[in-house]
């Protein structure tokens, strides 16, 4: 194919692309407008060609960025993804992108357009971090068009997104999680506090959990599932959240005794609500057997919170409780990764860095220690 350039006025300029002859004889001609220099022009006749050897179509002048993102969560994002995953991205679609950029032709979609909507969004009050996963999901969904020839560079990845500064964690310490736990005891909800607190489970995780893998006799948990709350379907059991989530846990003493008690209980209402009762084998089931909702769990343990007069602790805190126990133990991190169900080592050491200068500094000491023993042997 072959191309060419005119000027049309100061800063335009006309590109001209033969692509041959129809059925009929009939000469066939893309014609574009370009502003900028001279440069510019020569750079975006190439790219059109360019495309046009590869079979790449150039007439995407009317797609918008609204049109762009409902194809990227129809086609890509809807088959690929984890449902929640899916529901958080059209979230942030619809929301977010769509009402601020949504009507902007993709090809003229600029830094500058997608910059303001980031600010807009800030003083709008979202949250740096809220603001940063915006920005995510624009960049991927143009990252595909890219991959689909609808354009040619992807302009949200020229900008970087907001900074953020992650607050440092301050779960509960050992003290706090204990008044916890014997508030709880007046609850229905200490077996799976408990448990969440002694494994590090996710919330979700902890109410997927059956029976069937519960290992008692090796004190094991196998976590294969998670109850989730999605957006037209209500509570349902999904895989867990990445590949590193499915695990085993291995469990203390406490909370096997807590278990095997938690289970005669449940076989002995079984027994006397009979036909009433529905198991599903649910090691931390709603009432009469069927799944908890996860909301009633979080609120009876706000109320807890408010009670030992700490209402900022929330029950992911138990996760992080758990974790940094284990890391303030001397535990290796990267058996935290992967009790935790991490899905990488670097996620761990991000998480609980506020941990870690202490495990340095007792490493040195440990170092130090042995390195006077080995001295005093000689």
């Amino acid at each position: 194919m072959k191309g060419s350039i005119r000027r049309r006025s100061r800063g335009s300029w006309e590109l001209t692309v033969d692509m041959g002859r129809d059925s009929s004889g009939k000469r066939l001609r893309k014609f574009l407008s370009v502003k900028g220099t001279k440069a510019e022009a020569e750079r975006r006749l190439r790219e059109l060609l360019s495309s046009l050897d590869k079979g790449i179509p150039v007439d995407t002048g009317k797609i918008t960025v609204g049109a762009l993102l409902e194809r990227w969560i129809r086609d890509y994002v809807l088959p690929n993804t984890r449902p929640r995953t899916a529901e958080r991205y059209e979230s942030d679609m619809r929301l977010h992108i769509v009402p601020s950029i949504g009507h902007i032709p993709l090809s003229k979609l600029s830094p500058n357009d997608v910059q303001a909507m980031e600010s807009h969004l800030l003083a709008a009050g979202l949250s740096g971090r809220s603001v940063r996963h915006v920005h995510a999901v624009l960049r991927e969904a143009v990252k595909h068009a890219m991959r689909w020839g609808l354009v040619h560079r992807n302009v949200v990845a020229t900008i970087d997104p907001p900074k953020t500064r992650r607050p440092e964690l301050v779960p509960p310490d050992a003290d706090e999680v204990l008044q916890l736990l014997e508030l709880a005891k007046r609850t229905n909800y200490h077996p799976v506090f408990q448990f969440m607190a002694y494994t590090g489970c996710r919330r979700g995780e902890a109410l997927g959990l059956t029976w069937k893998n519960v290992d008692f006799t090796n004190a094991m948990a196998s976590i294969v599932q998670s109850l989730q709350r999605l957006k037209g379907h209500g509570l349902v059991l999904q895989p867990p959240k990445s590949a590193k989530s499915r695990r085993s846990i291995a469990l203390d003493p406490e909370t096997v005794s807590t278990l095997r008690e938690l289970r005669g209980v449940q076989l002995l209402q079984e027994m006397e609500f009979a036909e009433a009762y529905k198991p599903r084998g649910l090691v931390f089931p709603g009432p009469l057997g069927g799944l908890l909702d996860p909301s009633v769990l979080t609120r009876t343990f706000k109320q807890l919170c408010k009670r030992i007069g700490r209402p900022h602790i929330r029950l992911h805190d138990l996760r992080h409780f758990h974790a940094t126990m284990m890391l303030q133990a001397g535990t290796n991190p990267k058996v935290v990764q992967e009790r935790l169900g991490h899905s990488s080592f670097a996620i761990t050491m991000d998480t609980y860095s506020h941990v870690v200068p202490g495990l340095q500094e007792q490493a040195v000491k440990d170092f130090a220690s042995a390195m006077t023993r080995v001295q005093r042997s000689i």
